[in-house]
């Protein structure tokens, strides 16, 4: 089933998508007042089974998307992990015997259809496509063999960075990774009913309809099911726990010249059998 996090007026709520429908679960279950606590208490299968039994409360063009998960504890990022991406740096360096690993801030994303800034500091403005992992359960110490238990869903990330903020300091990136509302998160989680989150998965991202990447998780360095095993030796994962896995070869600081964002500019970023990700770039006003 799809769930999603959405506002109508002022109220934030969450629900599952029933055809152009939309659910209101937090409304039906005022005991859960978000979909993370939702997953929290492992209720899942039973809201899904509230969404069949009801009719739709609006519309999929009457509510604002958020973020797939507006308030998670962790937003976890993974860099350079498919292999064309790491080749893709032209450095003659081996492939990484570990996974590169940061963090994001629950404000550098929106959600689906809402703008991306692009920030008067920079005209570096970048797009990443990204498959992400939603947690469904808490977890440390997971045995890769074990680690499809652990996953609630997937959903969809441009995981926009700045590029001459990532190079602003010898040893991080958070800088260029985490300017307001320079990302997006959604439209909406798959629940692992309707997705292998294992499986081979395709991720897309197009500028106003140029394909711009185009790869599958066959080419993945670390495979999803290493990475909750690897990021759980050291981190607690709890549900709704955020694992952006990786984006492929394509970005637009890798064209020569690059090709960065422009106000005007439409992203999109589509996984088959998830959903696709649209927003368009807007300049910031300082």
């Amino acid at each position: 089933m799809r769930f999603l996090s959405f506002r109508t007026g002022r109220e934030a709520r969450y629900g599952a998508v029933m055809g152009d429908g939309v659910i209101d679960l937090g409304g039906r279950h005022r005991d859960l007042p978000d979909l993370r606590e939702a997953l929290r208490s492992g209720r899942l299968t039973a809201l899904a089974e509230t969404a069949r039994s009801s009719s739709p409360d609006f519309g999929l063009d009457e509510i604002e998307y958020l973020p797939t998960i507006p308030n998670p504890e962790k937003i976890i990022c993974i860099g350079v992990n498919y292999a064309n991406r790491n080749e893709e740096y032209k450095d003659g360096s081996s492939p990484p015997k570990y996974p590169s690993v940061f963090m994001r801030a629950r404000d550098s994303l929106v959600g689906h259809g809402q703008p991306i800034l692009n920030p008067p500091e920079s005209d570096q403005l970048d797009y990443e496509g990204e498959i992400v992992i939603i947690i469904g359960k808490e977890g440390r110490r997971i045995a890769a063999e074990r680690a499809h238990e652990y996953v609630a869903g997937l959903t969809v990330m441009n995981e926009g960075s700045v590029r001459d903020y990532l190079r602003h300091s010898k040893f991080n990136v958070t800088q260029g990774k985490n300017f307001e509302k320079s990302g997006a998160l959604g439209p909406w989680l798959v629940s692992t009913d309707e997705v292998d989150p294992m499986s081979e998965l395709r991720v897309l991202t197009r500028v106003n309809s140029e394909e711009r990447q185009n790869d599958t998780t066959a080419n993945l360095l670390f495979p999803f099911a290493y990475l909750l095993s690897y990021l759980s030796s050291f981190f607690r994962l709890q549900p709704g726990d955020v694992i952006a896995t990786g984006t492929p070869n394509g970005a637009g600081a890798r064209f020569d010249p690059p090709r960065y964002l422009r106000a005007g500019d439409v992203v999109e970023v589509e996984v088959p059998g998830i959903g696709l990700l649209r927003n368009e770039v807007v300049d910031e006003t300082p």
